[in-house]
């Protein structure tokens, strides 16, 4: 079992890095600190975080920077002696990738290779520099001392057919700038742990949802137009696939993962839970009509079919067995229970949803944090 003390969190003020920070001082039982390294952009909202930066002031850390940015990532790792990185920043909107893919290489490769060299330097010694330590220290709670965790997506194995799911031997065939510039990190990660020896494990994952979503995301955007009366656009016929997975369950099997899983491997993380897009929209719309009190008939009929954004994959499906077989994770959340929780909690916050909807969050980050540029 490794045990950590200062993790660093990328994107921890996103939706996915936000909750797992939630999850590592509420529910994991970490007793050390965290540094959240964000650089805020549209999705980012340190808001998400208002509560913990209270409690427990003296061991949460939020710094304003981007992963690029070289000097400030081996700072970090300098100041707060960093033993364990847990990599979730990232540009991560399909649509948006294929509108500014520039952003996404950027980002997603180059900011993830200056966190792999950041960590390389700071570590050596630790791990030793012989890539050959790499096979020795493969077990279970391998006795490293430093782990470089990297969160990747489902996305990158490409599309899937009527049956079958994703393992962690699926071939790569990523469709979209986004998956691609995923498709590269993972590699990069794979290969500083092959060249380097750095300790290193990755998980790909399916769909999240789940409190904190930023609102362009399909179960969030679906539920506040619904409570909006305003159209729910379908893309092409609706009967993509997706396997969704909820925020707290992914954050379980990536603490899980941190502890226990083998240095070098990829687990992937699923929700076992395959939903046609538009079968998904009717149950929603069933839980906000149950929660709200609207009509279905006046919700249906909000749905509107729209034209397919391109390369939108047909099918996608995890196995998460070897998961669940090495190290006995398992989801706790059934997607109902999920679903309802979800509706509830955007809700009960509606001056969170006010405030990133309208924009204001973004001139409370300005008023409180220095733009930093690179």
């Amino acid at each position: 079992m490794r045990s950590f003390s200062n993790i660093l969190v990328t994107g921890g003020a996103g939706f996915i890095g936000s909750n797992f920070i939630r999850y590592l001082f509420t529910d994991a039982g970490f007793s050390g600190r965290v540094i959240n390294l964000d650089a805020l952009t549209y999705a980012g909202n340190p808001q998400n975080l208002a509560d913990i930066a209270v409690q427990y002031k003296d061991r949460y850390v939020f710094v304003h920077g981007d992963i690029r940015d070289a000097a400030l990532v081996q700072k970090l790792f300098a100041d707060y002696a960093i033993d364990a990185v847990v990599h979730f920043a990232a540009e991560s909107h399909v649509d948006r990738s294929i509108l500014d893919p520039q952003s996404f290489i950027t980002t997603n490769v180059m900011g993830t290779y200056t966190l792999l060299e950041a960590a390389r330097q700071a570590w050596k010694g630790k791990y030793g520099d012989d890539p050959a330590t790499l096979s020795g220290a493969t077990g279970e709670g391998a006795g490293t001392s430093v782990l470089f965790h990297h969160i990747s997506t489902d996305e990158v194995y490409g599309s899937l057919g009527e049956e079958g799911a994703f393992k962690e031997t699926t071939p790569y065939d990523p469709r979209s700038p986004y998956s691609a510039s995923k498709a590269s990190s993972d590699f990069l990660v794979k290969a500083y742990g092959h060249t380097y020896g750095l300790p290193v494990t990755i998980s790909n994952c399916s769909n999240n949802y789940g409190p904190y979503q930023f609102p362009e995301k399909l179960i969030p955007l679906m539920i506040l137009n619904m409570l909006e009366d305003k159209p729910l656009p379908v893309y092409g016929d609706g009967k993509n696939i997706r396997d969704w997975l909820y925020v707290v369950d992914h954050n379980a099997a990536v603490w899980t993962i941190m502890a226990r899983g083998r240095i070098g491997e990829t687990y992937n993380i699923g929700g076992e839970n395959e939903w046609e897009n538009i079968r998904l929209l009717h149950r929603l719309i069933e839980i906000v009509s149950e929660e709200t009190g609207k009509p279905v008939w006046q919700l249906e009929a909000l749905v509107t079919y729209v034209k397919d954004r391109p390369g939108h994959d047909r099918r996608y499906a995890i196995d998460c067995s070897k998961l669940q077989n090495e190290l006995g994770w398992k989801q706790s959340v059934s997607f109902d229970e999920g679903l309802r929780h979800t509706v509830r909690w955007y809700l009960d916050n509606p001056e969170w949803i006010a405030s990133v909807r309208s924009g204001a969050y973004r001139s409370w980050i300005e008023k409180n944090y220095e733009h930093r540029t690179l």
